[in-house]
């Protein structure tokens, strides 16, 4: 996959094994997992993971989550995109082999409105490059900026599940409601 999508204030592209560290970064930070239903990571090698699995995705289905970077300074702020989440080993309240749009930045970048505007920017990716006809989205409960952040971009509220022991959140937006 060698494309990337800029917005006004981002450029996102794939991730590369040179970003081990910004995936450290990130996924080290136990403020950013307080709403993943999982730990951070503590070694570099779990970051190469996570980019390899990034590639994979790239690589078998042309999406998945983007580096981002401010076009400005050029300083890594998280990564945003669409997945698809295959089989049973990545079901989600009873979807499989779906799409997903998720976006994860530093705690230092929120605010700003850098989820929003890479996750619009990725629907649309999806809908008009990829010609999906359905993109899902969730998020837990009490996470309450990523919830608004999927409302506002579009998606529609479907239903409560659980995930991970905790409460969440299910969203949904079909193409022909994006206005493809």
């Amino acid at each position: 996959m060698k494309f990337q999508l800029e917005t006004n204030r981002l450029k996102l592209r794939p991730f590369e094994k040179k970003d081990t560290v910004h995936i450290f970064e990130l996924d080290s930070n136990p403020e950013v997992h307080k709403y993943l239903g999982n730990n951070p990571i503590t070694t570099y090698k779990q970051a190469e993971d996570i980019i390899e699995f990034f590639e994979k995705q790239y690589n078998e289905n042309g999406i998945g989550r983007l580096a981002a970077f401010e076009k400005e300074s050029g300083d890594f702020i998280g990564w945003s995109g669409l997945k698809f989440n295959k089989g049973i080993e990545e079901e989600l309240n009873g979807f499989t082999n779906f799409i997903d749009i998720g976006y994860r930045l530093l705690p230092k970048f929120w605010g700003k409105g850098y989820a929003t505007e890479s996750a619009i920017t990725c629907l649309k990716f999806g809908f008009k490059q990829m010609k999906y006809d359905i993109i899902y989205g969730a998020a837990e409960t009490d996470n309450i900026g990523s919830n608004k952040i999927l409302q506002k971009i579009g998606l529609k509220y479907v239903n409560d599940f659980k995930f991970e022991g905790n409460n969440a959140k299910w969203y949904e937006l079909k193409k022909t409601d994006y206005g493809c």
